[in-house]
Parts: structure tokens; C-alpha cells; sequence
């Protein structure tokens, strides 16, 4: 008998805890059989991937570097996941955080105080809300749908980025490189260990996913955008507004992607240069999605993928394997994952007895 889905009467409880075990084996599967094509030890590529970049302190430093950003977006972009409004434009507005806030701290870097570090993270997340505001309105007044308007956003971003730096923000002492002037140590994150890089911005991230946590569990507004992504019918007889829900959803992750700049700017590079972000924004969309939407579960493959970046960047250098594999990784886990995910709300049954066992019973 072939196997065909068959609808559960209702989700499998079991299968969404299971669902990122299984995309998990079945990646590592898929990894180990690339490695043999690629004439490369799979236990020397699995050792340089996950257990090489941690094997010290400087490791793990970096691990809780890469890792902020991610779980900071993820848990912004998550929010509005819940409620069905398709963020994919965070990388833009980190863009935009990164130059809103480095361009304060340049232009303070001489005359700054305490003061300047704060106002650097308020006005990148006031940028990152800004460039979100932008697919939240065309949504709402034109329907326009948000996941092509900001994710077009995003280049804009980038292009106005690489204007700055190539012109009028570039460093007239820089070699004539695309890059700013570095920030002043007023407009630079503390370091929290030392020996490592790892910064103060982990304590933001940290905050944001307590706070992700409380919104979710704790609050009206947080109900309500669970029950919008459940069912459009049920939200409008709730007197759910979902315009309303459109708004909360895209300027939280606005919000959150434009800290994530800042703190990249503000922390490990120190400057604005025409690439502030290694993918972060596009990352965190699958961080959220491995960890089910859930803040807890966040943190958890945030630190999964700040390790694949780490580790791709291992077995480039020690197994000369290609500079795209970590970026492979990540889109085999979210596809693999999208497909486990069908097993939520389906079964796999053979043919028409399973059906006609039960109809029978």
C-alpha cells in the first residue's frame, strides 16, 4: 500500500517537540553524505564544524558574539511569526540600526559621555522600527504583502549603507578601504570576559528574550496576536483588530533587528563597513522557526547557528571546504524542518486501511 497524509483531529503535541530533533538527524545525515562526496573525513568535519570553535574561552566568546544578534532578531521576528505578519526584512533594518546608531556614535565619538552608548540603542531601534514601519503601512492602507516589501527594503538598505561608506562617512585616513572611522570607546559595548570579545550587548539580548517570554505568556496584547495566527475568523469575532496586530508584529521586529545593528557596530567591528552583517537578519528567521516560536527555544538555536557560522569558518580554514557551508547547513535544517512540520498536523497512513480500520470501529 502506498503512503498517504492523513489530517489529524488535532495537532501532535509529541510531533512539535520532535519535529527540530528529527530535521536535526536527518541534516547531519544529509552533511555526512556531502562530506564523502567531497572526499572529507565526516567525523573531521563534524569535529571542525561543532566542537573545534568552543574548545576554548576565545570560543566561546565568539559563540555568545554571533549568538546575540541572532537570538535578538529571532525573538522580534517571532512575535510577529505568531500572529501570521511575515517579517523577512530584519536584515534591513539591522542595516538601518547600524547606521542610525554608528552614525550618532561618529559623529559624538570626540565629545561623548555615558550617555552616548544608550542613545546609540535608542536611535538604532527607533531606525530599525522606522524601516519596518514602511511594509506595515503599504499592508495595512494597500495590502500590499509585507514579506516582498521588506524583504526589498533590505537592499535598499544595504545600497544606502554602501553610499555612506564609500563616500561620505568613509575614513580619510583608511587607505581609502569603504569603511568609517573607528567609533570612540564612549560609543563601544564593555567587554564582560576577559580574553574573549564577548560584549555587554549579550545582556540586551538576554533582556529580550525574558522580555519575548513575559509579552507571549503574561499579557493581553501577546494573547491576542497568538490567537490572530490561529484564526483570522476567530480574532475578528474577539474584536481582534488586524491591522493592529500588523503594526505590533513588524515594529517589534524592527525594533529588535535595529539593536542587533547597533550591537554589531557598537561591538565586535568596532565601524561601519559596507557589509555589517554576515546574513543575521535571514539566520534569525530560521532560529525562530527551529525554535518554535518560543523564547526559550530561541536561545537554544541561536547558539546552534552562531555555532554553524563558527564552525563553517573552522573547516574552511583547517578542512579547505568550501565558504558556503555553513550557509548549506542552514538551508538544509530549514528545509528539512519545514517538511517535518507537516507531520504536526498529519499522519502517515498506508493506503486505506488505517481509514477503514477506523471508520469500522
Amino acid at each position: 500500500m502506498w503512503p498517504k497524509l492523513e489530517c489529524r483531529p488535532a495537532p501532535s503535541r509529541v510531533m512539535q517537540i520532535m519535529s527540530p530533533i528529527i530535521a536535526l538527524v536527518l541534516t547531519a545525515i544529509v552533511g555526512t553524505a556531502l562530506f564523502l562526496f567531497l572526499d572529507r573525513n565526516p567525523l573531521q568535519a563534524f569535529e571542525a564544524l561543532f566542537l573545534t570553535p568552543i574548545n576554548s574561552l576565545a570560543g566561546i566568546g565568539e559563540l555568545a558574539i554571533k549568538a546575540s544578534p541572532l537570538m535578538l532578531i529571532a525573538v522580534g521576528v517571532a512575535i510577529g511569526f505568531k500572529a501570521n505578519i511575515w517579517n523577512i526584512g530584519a536584515e534591513g533594518q539591522l542595516v538601518l540600526g547600524a547606521i542610525a546608531g554608528g552614525g550618532l556614535g561618529l559623529y559624538f565619538s570626540d565629545a561623548g559621555g555615558w550617555w552616548l552608548l544608550p542613545a546609540m540603542v535608542l536611535v538604532g531601534a527607533a531606525a530599525g522600527a522606522l524601516w519596518a514601519a514602511i511594509p506595515a503601512y503599504l499592508r495595512v492602507r494597500f495590502n500590499a504583502n509585507e514579506i516582498l516589501t521588506s524583504l526589498m527594503l533590505t537592499y535598499v538598505a544595504q545600497l544606502a549603507l554602501s553610499y555612506l561608506v564609500y563616500g561620505p562617512w568613509r575614513d580619510p585616513d583608511g587607505f581609502n578601504l569603504p569603511q568609517s572611522r573607528l567609533l570612540g570607546e564612549n560609543a563601544l559595548f564593555p567587554i564582560i570576559l576577559d580574553g574573549t570579545r564577548m560584549n555587554a550587548s549579550l545582556f540586551i539580548a538576554l533582556a529580550a528574550v525574558a522580555a519575548a517570554w513575559l509579552f507571549l505568556s503574561r499579557s493581553l496584547l501577546g494573547h491576542q496576536m497568538r490567537v490572530a495566527g490561529l484564526s483570522e475568523a476567530a480574532a475578528s469575532y474577539a474584536g481582534i483588530h488586524a491591522n493592529r496586530m500588523v503594526w505590533v508584529g513588524m515594529l517589534i521586529g524592527g525594533v529588535a533587528a535595529g539593536v542587533a545593528g547597533v550591537g554589531e557596530v557598537a561591538g565586535p567591528v568596532g565601524q561601519l563597513l559596507p557589509v555589517v552583517s554576515p546574513g543575521y537578519g535571514f539566520a534569525a528567521i530560521i532560529v525562530a522557526y527551529v525554535g518554535r516560536l518560543h523564547p526559550v527555544g530561541i536561545v537554544l538555536a541561536s547558539l546552534l547557528m552562531a555555532l554553524l557560522y563558527l564552525g563553517g569558518e573552522t573547516a574552511q580554514l583547517n578542512l579547505d571546504l568550501p565558504a558556503a557551508i555553513s550557509s548549506l547547513f542552514q538551508g538544509t535544517l530549514l528545509f528539512i524542518l519545514l517538511g517535518t512540520d507537516v507531520l504536526i498536523n498529519y499522519r502517515v497512513s498506508f493506503g486505506g486501511s488505517a481509514s477503514l480500520a477506523r471508520q469500522r470501529a
